[in-house]
């Protein structure tokens, strides 16, 4: 679990003393941000008291972040810094936030991002990492998995390691997020509350945080009484929530397929699980029908035809990368998962997107 946790307005201008015990001599605080920020630094950039040789990154988050990806972070800040930093904090939505516990891990861990791919392979303990979430609804800031576009497939890096040591959960830093994104992404902490609560790994713990996180999000998703303020705050909890849902349970079939969607198509995470949920009412289909009236509620128009073009290989890699996350298929299918689901009936899923 992330052992501590800062919650409220403007509780991001508390950064300061909040890492201050934990900055080691002159070693430095690098700070990965989303670029979105960039062109806005009164908002993020102006509010974060640099000292010494800490430094801000900017990262762009125009496609899912890769394992290769950091590893270039990880070399640029070997090849720049005397001292392994105090810590990495990033400050962003999920992409981000997954982007700065690898690095965090891979600073002290030999080799290549794509060599932890999987559960617990993980030996080292990760430098001192901090999650600043700017966006509401992966759960990003409390799992413990970095999901990772590697040379071979979407795969997280699933360990004791990777939770934050901290994070800071401002509702101020998502009161500007577009209304497609803003849905797409909390859709995301929906279908985890879904996938968690449907699947065969439940247990009493991960009932409890998935059965809050639902209520939150048809309290958000499906009423027109709260103030954007309000909204936003229990978004972030309903997110919280649904991350820590799923760090003691499982997700399901729309994320399974959603991780091939991005594998070959590069479709984001958030909108990705949402085109494919759409279609899963055999599945989840008292989840399904209360999807449909939120995106219906929201006037949400999801892309049509998005597999209309794929080719049979690329049809084959995505049903490859899908069935290979086999506690995926045991938590929404059960023990005998193979018996349910094959490449074929996949594939025929994956047209109809």
């Amino acid at each position: 679990m992330v052992p501590k946790v800062v919650f409220g307005s403007n509780s991001f201008d508390q950064i300061d003393t909040i890492i201050l015990p934990e900055r080691n001599g002159v070693a430095p605080f690098i700070y990965l941000i989303d670029s979105v920020f960039e062109n806005n630094k009164s908002f993020i950039e102006d509010r974060i008291p640099l000292s010494g040789t800490d430094k801000i990154i900017y990262i762009s988050t125009a496609e899912e972040p890769k394992t290769s990806q950091v590893d270039d972070i990880v070399t640029h800040i070997k090849q720049n810094y005397q001292y392994v930093p105090s810590g990495i904090i990033g400050i962003g939505g999920g992409s981000i936030l997954d982007l700065s516990k690898a690095v965090a891990i891979m600073l002290t861990n030999p080799g290549s991002a794509a060599d932890y791919q999987g559960w617990d392979l993980v030996k080292n303990k990760a430098v001192y990492h901090v999650g600043i979430p700017t966006i509401s609804g992966t759960g990003a800031e409390v799992s413990r998995t970095t999901v990772l576009m590697g040379p071979e497939r979407k795969l997280g890096i699933n360990s004791d390691f990777t939770p934050f040591d901290q994070v800071i959960l401002d509702p101020n830093l998502i009161k500007d997020v577009p209304k497609d994104q803003w849905f797409y992404t909390g859709m995301d902490c929906y279908i985890h509350c879904i996938e968690s609560l449907d699947g065969t790994y439940l247990n009493a713990f991960s009932q409890s945080y998935g059965e809050k996180a639902l209520d939150l999000c048809k309290e958000i998703f499906l009423e027109n009484n709260l103030s954007r303020e309000a909204s936003d705050g229990k978004l972030m909890m309903a997110s919280w929530h649904g991350g820590m849902s799923i760090a003691y349970s499982q997700v399901g079939v729309a994320h399974a397929m959603s991780y091939g969607l991005a594998y070959v198509l590069g479709t984001k995470h958030g909108i990705g699980n949402c085109i494919v949920f759409d279609k899963l009412g055999k599945y989840y289909p008292e989840g399904v029908a209360i999807f449909k009236k939120m995106k219906e509620f929201h006037n949400i128009n999801l892309p049509k035809g998005v597999c209309a073009n794929v080719t049979e290989e690329q049809l084959d890699t995505m049903t490859n990368v899908a069935l290979s996350l086999e506690p995926l298929w045991e938590n929404a299918l059960g023990a005998d998962w193979k018996s349910e689901i094959n490449a074929d009936m996949l594939k025929e899923l994956y047209r109809s997107l």
